[in-house]
């Protein structure tokens, strides 16, 4: 299986041309650890897929919000899909261009709005009437023009885990499509409004192009209703969503999936904006984490590590595989059947459950795929600090985030008198 620049190297695992054993010896476990060149190579990929179109690779800040993977993007041209004032303080700061940012989510706050509207960001993705009215009434207030797209909700099912689909009628996101041309028509009315396009995305972790194709065939009968309107459209975002390997899964070769796209739009003076997030880091991460213990009972064997589902929780909220390799692998012992579980007291907390693997405590394993929803989702539960992110860059590493201490867990609380 490919991991991008992930191999062994005289039987250790290593990324690009690091030892992921050297790098757990020097920071600690638990540990996230990324690949430049896999990051800028999916991205790549994005862009040249594209040849002539016109386009915009906004990259999905909730994938993997470190500022050092947002820079690395930033620095290659990249624009960003941001659902937070956080994450467009955090695009800012790693060096995003305010008018390649567009700003999704269904509840925006005016102060987000307000700093949006200040920075100069590309345009909103309006998901309700009352987010227009909002949008209208602070960028009146400040005086400010604000682009706007608006997210319709196609009903096609993407055929993905029911919390990470998203646009079907049952969902929360998005402007029923048969009911979009309404709140366009307000839109046009609205004096510090500008219509720039439609937005859609129907869900994360596809491996099928038809959604795809399914959700731009609505989005095209949208536009030609609106253009009889006279409202014209500069573009159309299409989302992201398009899938990664976890394990045996097949996704779309990226230069087909676009292809795919392009073919099916047959305009090249359209602009399409495209929001990738998964597709780009994914495969470039990977969680290590050490047994602690192995534990054997009459109907389980357990392997007891020091990552858990704060650290990770796809596997606890999805019930999500990701492929759990040794770092070096043994040539003595024998394979089990392992539940590989954290020490989170809810008995949620796995990160894989059945795997046959050949185990001794104090073994360094990596989660495998774990550059997207993985640390960008960690939390404190338990009272257990976030690990700490590395870097790769060939031989080369750098510690992005460095691990967090005690103190920065309750540092700032305050005891009563």
């Amino acid at each position: 299986m490919d991991f991008n620049h992930f191999r062994y190297i005289n039987n250790t695992l290593h990324v690009e041309n690091t030892s992921l054993k050297k790098l757990s010896k020097q920071y600690g476990t638990p540990l996230f650890v990324y690949s430049r060149q896999g990051i800028e190579q999916q991205w790549t990929a994005f862009n040249k897929a594209f040849k002539q179109q016109p386009h915009l690779i906004c990259f999905s800040v909730k994938a993997n919000s470190n500022i050092a993977v947002l820079n690395i993007m930033a620095k290659l041209g990249s624009g960003f899909d941001i659902v937070s004032e956080g994450e467009l303080e955090r695009a800012l700061v790693a060096g995003a261009e305010a008018k390649k940012i567009v700003f999704s989510g269904v509840a925006k706050t005016s102060s987000a709005i307000k700093r949006a509207l200040e920075v100069g960001i590309r345009c909103f993705n309006v998901e309700s009437y009352p987010e227009l009215d909002r949008i209208q009434s602070v960028a009146k207030n400040i005086n400010k023009i604000a682009n706007i797209s608006i997210r319709v909700n196609p009903d096609v099912d993407a055929k993905t885990h029911p919390y990470i689909s998203t646009g079907l009628k049952d969902n929360k996101f998005g402007v029923d499509i048969n009911t979009a041309p309404q709140l366009y028509a307000k839109a046009t009315t609205l004096s510090h409004i500008n219509i720039t396009g439609i937005d859609c995305h129907i869900g994360s972790q596809l491996t099928d192009t038809q959604p795809f194709v399914d959700a731009l065939d609505k989005l095209l009968i949208l536009k030609n209703k609106l253009q009889k309107q006279g409202i014209n459209i500069y573009h159309l975002d299409i989302g992201g969503g398009l899938g990664i390997q976890y394990t045996n899964e097949q996704p779309p070769v990226i230069a087909e999936y676009i292809k795919d796209i392009l073919v099916k739009l047959n305009d090249p003076q359209l602009e399409i904006l495209i929001e990738p997030g998964r597709a780009i880091v994914g495969n470039a991460g990977v969680l290590l984490t050490e047994v602690e213990y192995l534990k054997s009972t009459a109907h389980k064997d357990f392997a007891i590590i020091d990552a858990a589902m704060n650290d990770l929780i796809r596997p606890a909220l999805y019930q999500s595989y990701q492929e759990i390799k040794p770092i070096t692998p043994r040539t003595d012992g024998v394979e089990k059947k392992w539940d590989l579980v954290g020490p989170v007291c809810e008995t949620s907390d796995f990160l894989g459950k059945n795997r046959r693997l050949n185990l001794k405590a104090t073994d360094i394993l990596g989660v495998m795929s774990s550059g997207a929803y993985g640390f960008t989702m960690s939390s404190n539960y338990n009272s257990r600090p976030r690990a700490a992110e590395i870097m790769v860059d060939g031989d080369e590493y750098f510690e992005i985030r460095p691990r967090e201490t005690f103190h920065d867990l309750f540092g700032k609380e305050q005891i009563l008198p």
